[in-house]
């Protein structure tokens, strides 16, 4: 049995999952929002030096609350951080939420990526962007989900190209589950070796980033970091790669935890070097409940978890491949000259 892309190729391929961005073109910069139907059991990894995130300790297995509500990727560094009170106040606004005794209270954990060297205007003063950009990508939530510079990705960068933000999906015949990835990638390290093939190459889907890309030199031993200008000095929390896996499967919180960890070798298999000092890496995962794990469960969460890897790593070059130049950030198709 082959494992294939949804209809989308995105995570709204799984249902009652919807996608919201709104970008400020002027700071370079935006929000992206995931936005559940229902209430979602969530977990969260972190593997970065310098991550910068938020109500990720409420997705600790042993904590009370077992569902969340949206979860926010937003540029900005610790500004876009305010893009989740936003959505808090959105959902809040509608009712949804953890329930308290008579009120609701919504849980969106957060994550944000540097992009305020970027070149563009950050003289916003004591108003940044984020939460009008959260609330604009909530009102814009829907199914279709835009790639490259788009919400989260738009002021994004990586060693050798200009970053973006990319989703993949696949659906696995076995376990009938349905996994999907949304990335937003703007790490410290390469995407690509230095012909300009992904190293995703070997997962690639339907030609979905221009495939195909085998190598056609030696991708060399050595990370590719330091051999362009914009990583030439590296500061400490100036990049990070962020982002989100979903199923339609059952999962309790530990099993949502495990899809998490697993979904991070996505990154390793699209990113040189990756989790650095430098970076923030975080994954979130997401489980919406609608279909049952078939016995024996772990091995089952085990192969979701591979699919996963898998989606995270396409979809962090599906957001390169889509990205188009940006001030000093060059776009993969305009640097490398392909399709």
């Amino acid at each position: 049995m082959t494992i294939r892309p949804g209809p989308r190729n995105s995570i709204t391929d799984i249902a009652g999952l919807l996608v919201g961005q709104a970008e400020d073109m002027a700071a370079r910069t935006g929000v992206t929002v995931l936005l559940p139907e229902m209430r979602c059991a969530a977990a969260v990894d972190v593997r970065g030096g310098a991550p910068g995130t938020r109500d990720t300790d409420a997705l600790d297995p042993t904590c009370l609350v077992e569902a969340i509500d949206a979860v926010v990727l937003s540029g900005g560094s610790v500004h876009g951080l305010e893009a989740a009170s936003g959505v808090v106040a959105w959902l809040a606004a509608r009712g949804r939420g953890h329930p308290v005794g008579s009120v609701r209270v919504p849980i969106v954990p957060a994550a944000i990526l540097f992009d305020l060297t970027n070149g563009g205007d950050k003289g916003w003063g004591d108003t940044p962007p984020y939460r009008a950009l959260a609330l604009a990508a909530c009102d814009a939530a829907g199914t279709e989900v835009r790639q490259g510079n788009a919400g989260a990705g738009t002021g994004a960068k990586t060693a050798t190209c200009k970053g973006g933000l990319g989703t993949a999906s696949a659906i696995d015949p076995e376990t009938g589950v349905t996994v999907g990835a949304l990335v937003a990638a703007n790490p410290v390290g390469a995407v690509t070796m230095p012909d300009g093939t992904f190293w995703a190459w070997p997962w690639e889907q339907e030609s979905e980033f221009g495939g195909p890309h085998r190598p056609t030199g030696p991708a060399g031993p050595e990370p590719v970091l330091f051999r362009h200008p914009a990583a030439a000095e590296p500061a400490a929390g100036g990049n990070t790669t962020i982002g989100i896996v979903a199923v339609d499967a059952a999962l309790t919180k530990a099993e949502a935890q495990r899809l998490a960890i697993m979904a991070q070798d996505g990154l390793a298999r699209a990113i040189r070097p990756v989790h650095t000092p430098m970076d923030g890496d975080t994954i979130f995962a997401l489980a919406t409940g609608t279909v049952e794990l078939p016995e024996p469960r772990a091995v089952a969460l085990a192969r979701i978890g591979a699919i996963a890897a898998d989606c995270v790593a396409r979809a962090i070059a599906r957001g390169v491949w889509h990205a188009g130049t940006l001030g000093p950030h060059t776009a993969w198709r305009e640097k490398y000259g392909k399709p």
